[in-house]
């Protein structure tokens, strides 16, 4: 019984070589993700939350003094300021009319109003376009420069990876609450656009670090020998042959990292430091009505809901893609696959 027992493990251990056979790396990569379920769900609600703030809202680039709008399909800006309705209440009702009896309705200001009048969806719609704004720039700035000095500094060691490592230490030592707090004064009035650049210079920090505990491990593989033995550069073994094997920890980290961005900029408006008035994000529509909020607690509600769901989207796309670029992660072998292998074993003693 035992060894009927091991030999389907067995069977179940090969299930995935046989499925990947013939697969080149990147169809492995998309294979493993596209079958991670809470990835592909986070992956398709950021993507729907994407498409509608930002095509409910329009597009504005530039600064408050020249902007460059694209209207979006709500009727309402962030600077108009119709009457006040029903005491500035949401009239989104999502609920059935056998229930309530006024039925589902969205209403001219589903998400309410501010405590002047403003539409605040149009706010809030705002508010969530400058987020992801500042998750994906700080993610792609704090990346890049994190996985490169990371990388540099644990292939070369030596002086190199002092020299790297000292300044990552010297930035480090700095609260990245202080330093965004820096920027913002000076940066903020230039548009969130140029806010995320700098504060993703100071973000990169703890990247670095992971990145280069995982390259002085992976640099003294076989591999690595073999590619110098048939005359590869240390360029290419740096990002041909060694990131690739470290990309669970780098994504893993960049996930982390965006999603902690959306909360820096979130504290930061917060305590008016990050985008400033006229303009909105979804921290400053919080500092703005935080007086508000035992009379008018929608005002909490729909921002507080756009971070927190953005946030968890992020670290749940961040796990697939984990799973998925880590070539030690096994699949989870389901009950489906079981009866497969049991059938194969059953078929091959026959």
């Amino acid at each position: 019984m035992t060894n009927n027992q091991n030999s389907i493990q067995s069977d179940e251990a090969n299930l995935e070589q046989r499925e990947t056979a013939g697969l080149s790396q990147s169809q492995i990569i998309k294979r493993r993700f596209f079958r991670h379920k809470a990835a592909m769900i986070s992956l398709v609600t950021l993507l729907l939350i994407i498409l509608f703030v930002f095509s409910a809202g329009g597009i504005q680039l530039g600064t408050q003094d020249q902007p460059i709008r694209l209207p979006g399909w709500w009727q309402w800006t962030i600077n108009d300021i119709p009457e006040i309705y029903d005491e500035g209440r949401p009239t989104l009702d999502l609920i059935p009319p056998f229930i309530d009896g006024t039925g589902m309705q969205i209403g001219p200001h589903p998400f309410g109003q501010d405590t002047i009048g403003k539409d605040y969806f149009a706010l809030v719609m705002r508010g969530a376009q400058q987020s992801i704004t500042v998750m994906f720039v700080i993610g792609l700035v704090a990346a890049t420069i994190g996985t490169v000095l990371g990388a540099v500094s644990g292939f070369f060691g030596k002086w190199v990876d002092q020299a790297i490592m000292r300044f990552t230490d010297l930035i480090i030592t700095v609260p990245s609450i202080i330093v965004g707090a820096v920027i913002g004064v000076q940066i903020g009035n230039l548009g969130v656009f140029f806010l995320a650049i700098f504060l993703g210079l100071f973000t990169w920090t703890g990247l670095a670090r992971l990145v280069r505990a995982e390259f002085l491990s992976l640099r003294e593989r076989e591999f690595v020998d073999a590619a110098r033995v048939a005359g590869a550069d240390n360029r290419r073994i740096i990002f041909k042959h060694i990131l690739p094997n470290a990309m669970g920890v780098v994504i893993v980290s960049v996930s982390l990292l965006m999603s902690s961005a959306i909360l820096l900029e979130t504290g930061l408006s917060f305590l008016g430091f990050g985008v400033l008035p006229p303009d909105v994000s979804l921290g400053l529509l919080i500092s703005q009505n935080q007086d508000s909020f035992g009379i008018y607690p929608w005002l909490f509600w729909w921002p507080g809901l756009f971070i927190v769901t953005i946030a968890l989207c992020i670290n749940f796309i961040g796990d697939g893609l984990r799973d998925a670029f880590d070539p030690r992660q096994k699949r989870k072998i389901t009950k489906k696959d079981r009866e497969i292998a049991k059938a194969a074993k059953a078929k091959s003693v026959a």
